[in-house]
C-alpha cells in the first residue's frame, strides 16, 4: 500500500462541444441517467451515472473534435454485465450510425476470453464496452498487441 492508500476511479470528466448531443448519446444510447446539470460562466455541464453513482461528467467547453495525437485521454472503457449486453449496445450504436473502430465484437488479444466493441462518441472520443469473459472465439484485430491500444 502506498502512503496515500488505495485509489479507485470515482468518475471521468470529458470535454464536449455540444452538451445536448452528448447527453442524448450517453443517456439514450449508453443508458446513463442525468444526475445533475448546471451552467456557470457561460459553460454547461452534466453529471451522469447509474444507480445514483456518478460515473461520467460532461463539460461543454471544447471546440473541434477529439485528437488522438495529443496528450490526454487515450480511450474510455466501460465493463458490461455480459456479452449479450455488449451486443445490445452494438445494435443500439449501429442504429444511431455510430463510427466503430472494428466490426463486431473483437477479442482484447488473440485467444482471449475478454473483448468488446470499440467506437467513437459524437466528438470522436474513443470508447470501449467490454466483458472479462464471453468473447471466446472472437477474432483479435492485432495478433500480438492489445486491441484497445490501437484504435
Amino acid at each position: 500500500m502506498t502512503a496515500i492508500g488505495t485509489l479507485a476511479t470515482h468518475h471521468v470528466g470529458l470535454n464536449v462541444t455540444d452538451l445536448a448531443r452528448s447527453l442524448a448519446f450517453y443517456g439514450d444510447v449508453l443508458g446513463f441517467d442525468v444526475l445533475g446539470e448546471g451552467e456557470e460562466k457561460g459553460g454547461r455541464h452534466a453529471f451522469l451515472g447509474q444507480d445514483g453513482r456518478v460515473v461520467l461528467t460532461l463539460w461543454q467547453q471544447a471546440e473541434g473534435s477529439y485528437d488522438s495525437g495529443r496528450p490526454g485521454l487515450h480511450h474510455l472503457a466501460f465493463e458490461a454485465e455480459s456479452i449479450e449486453h455488449v451486443r445490445a449496445a452494438e445494435a443500439a450504436l449501429t442504429a444511431r450510425g455510430t463510427s466503430f473502430a472494428y466490426e463486431g465484437v473483437v477479442a482484447h488479444r488473440e485467444g482471449a476470453a475478454s473483448g468488446g466493441i470499440f467506437f467513437h462518441d459524437p466528438d470522436g472520443t474513443r470508447l470501449e464496452i467490454s466483458v472479462p469473459t464471453g468473447a471466446e472465439g472472437a477474432e483479435a484485430p492485432n495478433e500480438t498487441a492489445p486491441t484497445c491500444g490501437f484504435f
